[in-house]
């Protein structure tokens, strides 16, 4: 049972013979802060999914740039220092910069994340059941 709820059962309990007038009314009520706190807890979690994915985006960007770094240390090198066994040293760098870097891509891509927000479904779902309750019990 929702906090919300509780409060609803708590506010209606004493009144059991309410107007239809009233009972409009306190469902309007109702209706309106469950609609407040809906909005509340699809902003709270969309801001804690906007973070993750900053943080995979950052992941991924430094990826992306000691991969070009990679490229960029690695072809000078190699020209200039086609001599031989210099030149498996700077092969080396290079390779350690590019494998450091698609690692970081692949673990930024891992920890994105496109989704809906799940406490919010769930809530509204249990919003709607306590909704087609109470319009059911009142009605009668």
């Amino acid at each position: 049972m929702s906090t919300v709820e509780a409060q609803v059962q708590e506010e209606a309990a004493p009144d059991t013979h309410v107007s239809s007038r009233g009972l409009i009314a306190s469902v309007i009520n109702d209706a309106q802060r469950l609609i407040a706190l809906e909005v509340a807890l699809a902003k709270q979690e969309a801001k804690e999914l906007a973070t993750a994915n900053g943080i995979a985006l950052g992941v991924i960007a430094f990826g992306g740039l000691l991969a070009v770094l990679a490229i960029l240390v690695a072809v000078p090198v190699l020209v200039v220092m086609l001599v031989p066994w210099k030149w498996e040293a700077a092969a080396v760098w290079a390779g350690a910069y590019l494998v450091i870097g698609l690692v970081l891509v692949v673990a930024g891509k891992a920890r994105l994340q496109f989704r809906l927000p799940p406490k919010t479904i769930e809530s509204l779902k249990e919003n709607k059941e306590w909704a087609l309750r109470r319009v059911r019990s009142n009605g009668k």
